[in-house]
């Protein structure tokens, strides 16, 4: 009897075990972001921004998980327009573009120790809005015009690869680089691209 009682208590300790190990965990994150454009069409200028979203993760086992996302990111680029002017102006001319995402990443998560997990996958981005910011200075003078910016298309479709550590078992902290595979404009080869580092909290 008392072997019995052993017997069934450890296959209740490794089940609960295991069950534990497959819980759904979920909670808030948030972030900054270095964002910028790539492409053969404009140059790369980054711009700090920033994410805010939430996260829910599944535990497969010790090794693996799926965590999906959704992400409110300010995204762009900035552009130097002082090749565009005329000859005649002397001075500096930049454009800075303000692109809003609603961010849906999907990333497997591959622990390589405890505490760090490897982070690999989709990401589909909805644009919510978008607007740009032209400065230029000359002669000592300066100006500022912002407007609504068109022909932004719609959906952005990127891959992202970065890593999660674990500083706790609730509080953790993550980098990643999310690149754009679809063109942000109907014109143009330029895509988006992201360099994030956040911190979330688990529930």
């Amino acid at each position: 009897m008392k072997k019995i009682t052993i017997a069934l208590l450890c296959m209740i300790m490794a089940t609960g075990a295991a069950m534990a190990q497959k819980q759904f965990t979920f909670g808030p994150k948030i972030g900054v972001d270095l964002t910028h454009f790539w492409g053969k069409d404009l140059p790369h200028g980054m711009q700090l921004n920033y994410q805010v979203g939430a996260f829910l993760e599944y535990r497969f086992n010790e090794k693996l998980s799926i965590a999906p996302e959704v992400v409110f990111a300010a995204q762009g680029g900035k552009m130097d327009a002082s090749d565009y002017l005329d000859a005649s102006f002397h001075g500096s001319a930049d454009v800075y573009f303000h692109f809003n995402y609603i961010n849906v990443p999907i990333m497997l998560k591959y622990y390589a120790i405890p505490k760090l997990s490897i982070d690999f996958g989709p990401q589909i981005g909805f644009n919510v809005y978008s607007k740009a910011t032209a400065k230029a200075k000359a002669e000592g003078a300066s100006a500022s015009y912002t407007d609504d910016f068109d022909g932004v298309q719609s959906v952005d479709v990127g891959v992202g690869l970065g890593a999660t550590y674990n500083i706790t078992n609730d509080v953790f902290v993550q980098g990643r680089y999310t690149m754009g595979l679809t063109k942000i404009f109907e014109d143009g080869d330029v895509y988006n691209g992201n360099i994030q580092l956040s911190i979330g909290y688990r529930f």
